[in-house]
């Protein structure tokens, strides 16, 4: 039967004093952990499979709570997730669940996380993020970003930029969010695909992921980007989860 195979960890870095990502893999959620062992964990390929990153925004209150929000809500709705449009659905609802929530606890408004993941059914994959979290098809030795980040280009000179233009939260009063959302067809031959936060690619250049993956299983692959980033000297939180789809197994 085919099945999902997923690689993951989250880790606070070398620099952040707390770890404000969160994790959601099929009816699990990681928050605010702190482990370099990847957790592997296997899902037949029968009702959809969701996994995504979100990553709390710091210099805000409440980054981890916000995350955490977010990765449970939708650990818990994943598997009704089976077109583009609920998972569009799913993610406004997010955005307002982490507004109602500073609503109800004044101490947190301005809360937000960014958000990437994928849904996985037996026909597609369905990538969405709002943010600059990202996702990568990472299949035959190549990367390739399949969401798209809500930021500016970098200035000259540089890779990456700490500006974000749209988050679920984030804001002192509610606004609505634009959910980038893709469909992709699920190759027959399988897959594998890369769901992460900026504390990966920000200081691991993606010529230095692609040499990682190559050769490598998941789990292998995923401690390796995690001590790239580390090396690198690990400035945010590190939450990646590697997402292999098997045919037939």
């Amino acid at each position: 039967m085919a099945h999902i195979a997923v690689s993951a960890l989250s880790h606070e870095g070398l620099v952040r004093e707390h770890n404000e990502d969160s994790l959601a893999i099929g009816p699990w959620t990681l928050c605010a952990t702190v482990t370099e062992s990847p957790q592997t964990l296997l899902f037949p390929l029968g009702s959809p499979c969701l996994v995504a990153v979100a990553d709390g925004l710091g210099g805000h209150p409440g980054g981890e709570v916000a995350s955490a929000l977010v990765a449970r809500r939708l650990a818990m709705i994943g598997p009704g997730l089976t077109e583009p449009e609920a998972v569009r659905e799913a993610v406004l609802a997010c955005n307002q669940e982490v507004f109602e929530a500073t609503e109800r606890t004044p101490e947190l408004i301005g809360m937000g996380t960014t958000l990437a993941g994928l849904v996985v059914t037996a026909t597609e994959v369905i990538v969405f993020n709002v943010g600059d979290s990202r996702v990568f098809d990472a299949a035959d030795g190549s990367l390739r970003q399949l969401s798209t980040d809500d930021s500016p280009p970098p200035p000259p000179g540089r890779r990456t930029t700490n500006i974000v233009t749209q988050t679920l939260g984030g804001a002192i009063s509610p606004r609505t969010v634009l959910p980038h959302v893709t469909a992709h067809p699920l190759p027959a031959t399988g897959a594998r695909y890369l769901v992460c936060s900026d504390g990966l690619t920000d200081p691991v250049p993606e010529e230095e992921i692609t040499e990682i993956l190559a050769g490598r299983s998941d789990s292998e692959a995923a401690f390796e980007l995690w001590r790239a980033a580390i090396d690198a000297g690990g400035p945010d939180n590190i939450t990646l989860a590697l997402v292999s789809v098997h045919p037939d197994d």
